[in-house]
């Protein structure tokens, strides 16, 4: 059972509502009351100064009152799985989904444009004990994107995604790539050991084709534009203004 003992009003407050949103039943005291037989977690801020006695069996979380949900995370994974590596899930596409797991639970879960996602798995980790990011290889143009975005030093694996992908029924639509991600981060992967991934002339010539169907048939960009918008350096939006402005084009470039 998760108690929470604090005297910090604001802290006291996100923490109950972040276990409510959750279903997580939980119990409160006050900071110097005894702690309950039943408790196996206590969530409270450092200078509560609660007292656990000679409970080895209890945990302390110590909370932030700025960042109720990461004690409730930490408060959750020691009650489900006594603790674990946080492992985050990422389902590659114009707008990944998301999956943060720690110990096996799902503690966390966002569905954000690709630019952003990079940022938002940093900030999901940050100053978690070894963490892990597994993205899924079923869009690899986008995932390599990601990827090159990540810390160099943080540990990044390349999972098989073939049927992570549920089946959604009636009013599950749009959380298809969210729940992929969950089934990404439960499936080890190869340990990536140089981040790049080179593409394809396939993969180039599709973003070809595709600056000289957004251009309306106008422009097509050049194999080294393409590369970078591969890379994920640039934009396709980018790349095609980028080439609509060089001087030394002729007008033969946009024919295709």
């Amino acid at each position: 059972m998760i108690v929470v003992a604090t005297d910090d009003f604001r802290l006291y407050h996100a923490v109950l509502d972040e276990l409510r949103g959750r279903g997580v039943s939980f119990t409160t005291i006050e900071p110097h009351d005894p702690i309950p037989e039943r408790a196996s977690v206590v969530i409270a801020t450092p200078d509560d100064r609660v007292d656990l006695g000679d409970r080895d069996d209890v945990e302390f979380v110590a909370a932030d009152p700025d960042h109720p949900r990461a004690a409730v995370d930490e408060a959750l994974a020691v009650l489900r799985s006594g603790g674990g590596r946080t492992i985050v899930g990422v389902d590659p596409g114009p707008s990944p989904g998301i999956a943060v797991l720690v110990g096996g639970t799902v503690v966390a879960a966002f569905q954000v444009p690709l630019s952003e996602a990079a940022e938002t798995i940093v900030s999901e980790i940050v100053e978690k004990p070894d963490p892990l990011v597994r993205v899924g290889d079923g869009d690899r143009l986008k995932g390599a994107r990601i990827i090159n975005d990540l810390p160099e030093d943080l540990a990044v694996e390349l999972v098989d995604e073939t049927g992570t992908s549920p089946y959604l029924g009636g009013g599950a639509r749009g959380m298809g790539d969210v729940l992929a991600a969950v089934n990404i981060a439960r499936i080890e992967g190869e340990p990536m050991a140089q981040r790049r991934i080179e593409p394809t002339e396939g993969e180039l010539q599709r973003i070809q084709n595709e600056s000289r169907r957004r251009s309306a048939g106008g422009r097509t960009i050049d194999e080294s534009l393409a590369r970078r918008v591969a890379a994920g350096e640039l934009t396709l939006e980018e790349a095609i203004d980028e080439h609509r402005r060089r001087p030394d084009r002729s007008d033969d470039d946009d024919v295709e």
